[in-house]
């Protein structure tokens, strides 16, 4: 009997190999802090760069053991990025108006990590985002849902930025 519940403990110690995904994180372990500055946007949609980085930074504090501090020259690693290009897609139309009633928002990023040597950690020159929103059909209960939308695709970006530098995918 003893020595079937130890063949079941080192079975069960020993493990499979596989992880929760999101939860690795292959950077360097003498990088404490990180650096998040403002992304260029060479867009034309007013301060989506803007929300896009406040919300990597701010995935990095909820998610991560890492400091993150505002002069790129105090960090041991710094995230750089851009938002490339901005485009809306109509997805579903209303029968009745033939007006668009849904959109899909992509958003392409460039993303650079190096630390303080400027050696590169991750690097996605073209990363592609999407998210959906409905558009009000009805002028006289007419909604601008791209703010919220905008709001949304922020968080979904830095969570998939966040999770993609910490498993280097």
């Amino acid at each position: 009997m003893k020595g079937a519940a130890a063949c079941l403990l080192a079975a069960a110690l020993s493990g499979c190999g596989y992880h929760v995904s999101g939860h690795a994180d292959l950077l360097p372990k003498n990088i404490k802090t990180i650096a998040v500055p403002a992304f260029g946007n060479v867009t034309i949609r007013y301060r989506l760069a803007d929300r896009v980085s406040a919300a990597i930074t701010r995935e990095f504090i909820e998610r991560t053991r890492y400091k993150v501090v505002a002069d790129p020259k105090q960090a041991d690693a710094v995230l750089t990025g851009a938002v490339v290009n901005f485009g809306s897609i109509p997805t579903a139309y209303d029968p009745v108006t033939s007006r668009a009633s849904g959109v899909q928002a992509v958003v392409t990023l460039q993303l650079l990590l190096t630390d303080k040597t400027g050696k590169v950690l991750f690097n996605r020159p073209s990363m592609e985002l999407r998210e959906r929103y409905q558009i009000s059909v009805d002028a006289a209960t007419y909604f601008d849902e791209s703010g919220p939308a905008m709001d949304r695709l922020a968080r979904d970006v830095a969570r998939t930025v966040v999770s993609a530098v910490l498993e280097n995918f």
